[in-house]
C-alpha cells in the first residue's frame, strides 16, 4: 500500500468512525444499561420535563425540514455524494448544518427531561463528534463548491 493509498484509507476510515459514533451515541439515548449510574444532577421537575420535551419537538421539526430541503443530497457521511448540489435555500438560508444542530438540541432536550450525568455525557460526546464531522464536511464542501466560502460568510451558523 502506497503512502497515498494509506492516506485515502485512513480518511475514509475516519469518516466511517465518525458516522458510527454519531449513530451509536444517538442510540444510547434510548437505552440505559443497569451498570451505568443513573445519578441525577438535580431533581427533575414538571417544568424541566416540559421544557425538555418542547426542545425535542422543535428540534425534530427542524430536522425534518432540513431533511426535506436537502432532498437527494442527503447522506450520513461528511463527504458530499457525487453530483450533489450545494443547498442554500429553505432552512439552509439560516443555518449551514440544521440536521447536526437538531441532533444536538434533541440530545439537550433529553438531558433536560432526565437531568442525569449519563445524558450530560451523551450530549457532550455527541456535540464533540458532530463538531469533528462539521469540520470535515466543511473542508469537503469548500473544495467541491466554489461558492461555499461565500455561503459560509453569509450564513454564520
Amino acid at each position: 500500500m502506497t503512502k497515498f493509498q494509506l492516506k485515502i484509507f485512513l480518511k475514509a476510515a475516519y469518516e466511517i468512525i465518525l458516522v458510527f459514533l454519531q449513530f451509536f451515541i444517538i442510540s444510547l439515548h434510548f437505552f440505559q444499561w443497569e451498570f451505568i449510574p443513573k445519578k441525577q444532577i438535580i431533581q427533575v421537575s414538571t417544568l424541566s420535563y416540559l421544557v425538555g420535551f418542547l426542545i425535542i419537538i422543535i428540534a425534530l421539526i427542524i430536522l425534518l425540514v432540513a431533511i426535506k430541503d436537502l432532498g437527494r443530497n442527503l447522506s450520513p457521511f461528511p463527504r458530499p455524494i457525487k453530483n450533489s448540489n450545494l443547498v442554500t435555500t429553505g432552512i439552509y438560508r439560516f443555518m449551514r448544518h440544521p440536521m447536526y444542530y437538531s441532533l444536538i438540541f434533541i440530545s439537550f432536550g433529553v438531558f433536560v427531561t432526565k437531568l442525569s450525568i449519563y445524558y450530560l455525557f451523551l450530549l457532550i460526546s455527541l456535540g464533540l463528534i458532530i463538531k469533528f464531522k462539521i469540520a470535515l464536511e466543511e473542508h469537503y464542501l469548500n473544495n467541491i463548491f466554489k461558492n461555499y466560502l461565500l455561503y459560509k460568510n453569509e450564513v454564520k451558523y
